[in-house]
């Protein structure tokens, strides 16, 4: 049977992986959308189903989360602590229309209030802790840049003798193919932080053993909840990330999706729980570089990176807040 504790653990964990859902839509969607190569409500839709399907695909990442940045296991109420802590971040980022990262809200709350619950540093696997999320912090959007870059610069290359009505009118098509595989990614990795949370919860509840593979049930609440939360759209975000970086159009959106579904796809593979907001963004920046330094907003992109370097320690602050919190009252 299941504890009060618990239900309250699951109930959270839906919200986290709603909130997610369309908070992160525009990092699929966005540029599709503001190119006018699919209307906003067709974009969102496609973009819930490709989550839903990416995100039954993988469990890598998953399972750092769940076993690969603590060695102890937690009690019910620190997993809780961290939920909240990364719900209240994720929630104020998406009210400020700051394309910030889900991922990384969630991680750093679970370490501060693991910090919190343990008086101390030892049983944060700091390890694991920089090989699969600091360093991946750094490599994924410098690859998402770099990917667009290249890519539009091929794309030049290719296309050079093209009239501007029928290369728009080409990918205006091929970015419905490259929206998909985007929203096909962000499932693929973004999905599973949820999914390792209720694991780790799960085995601090003694229904697991530690080490536990993911639950089928797991990635079908998981997926099914991410599908739901994108289908509800992220207007706010999707005009910072589609509108104010640069100047979009069909080819510079087909190459942001393209660059950085492949970015993720790389980390996903290796287990890395990374930012699809990072990523998008950077590769959009990658690839209107190749069009001139000048067609990057630049101003609004260092608002972006600066939401990134104050997530993590942010939500650590969070986490440890909300655990001393709930510790103190007896849960």
């Amino acid at each position: 049977m299941l504890s009060g504790m618990l239900i309250g653990v699951l109930v959270c964990a839906f919200l986290f992986e709603f909130i997610n859902g369309f908070h992160d839509t525009a990092n699929a969607i966005a540029t599709t959308v503001y190119t006018r190569a699919l209307p906003p409500r067709v974009a969102v839709l496609m973009s819930a189903g490709m989550n839903f399907l990416g995100a039954l695909t993988h469990e890598g990442v998953a399972m750092t989360i769940a076993h690969g940045l603590v060695d102890i296991n937690l009690d019910l109420y620190v997993i809780l602590a961290a939920l909240v802590g990364a719900i209240v971040w994720d929630l104020f980022t998406w009210w400020r229309s700051i394309p910030s990262s889900s991922s990384h809200a969630l991680i750093g709350s679970l370490v501060g209030a693991t910090i919190v619950y343990t008086h101390g540093f030892d049983h944060v696997l700091w390890t694991g802790l920089l090989d699969k999320v600091i360093i991946p912090l750094f490599t994924s959007p410098l690859i998402g840049f770099a990917l667009g870059f290249a890519l539009m610069r091929l794309v030049f290359e290719v296309f050079a003798n093209w009239t501007p009505h029928h290369a728009n009118a080409l990918f205006h098509k091929a970015q419905i193919c490259s929206s998909m595989f985007m929203a096909f990614s962000h499932g693929s990795n973004d999905a599973q932080k949820t999914m390792g949370i209720i694991t780790l919860a799960l085995v601090g509840a003694g229904l697991l053993p530690t080490g536990s593979d993911i639950p089928l049930w797991v990635k079908l609440f998981c997926a099914t909840t991410m599908a739901l939360g994108t289908s509800i759209g992220g207007q706010r975000i999707m005009k910072t990330v589609g509108g104010n970086v640069t100047k979009l159009e069909p080819v510079m959106g087909f190459v942001s999706e393209t660059s950085s579904a492949v970015a993720i796809q790389i980390m996903t593979a290796i287990g890395a729980p990374v930012s699809t907001t990072q990523v998008i963004t950077t590769a959009i920046m990658g690839s209107g570089s190749a069009k001139g330094i000048r067609k990057v907003h630049w101003g609004v992109a260092g608002s972006i990176v600066r939401a990134w370097f104050v997530t993590l320690p942010a939500t650590m602050v969070l986490g440890g807040v909300v655990a001393a919190v709930l510790g103190s009252v007896g849960l």
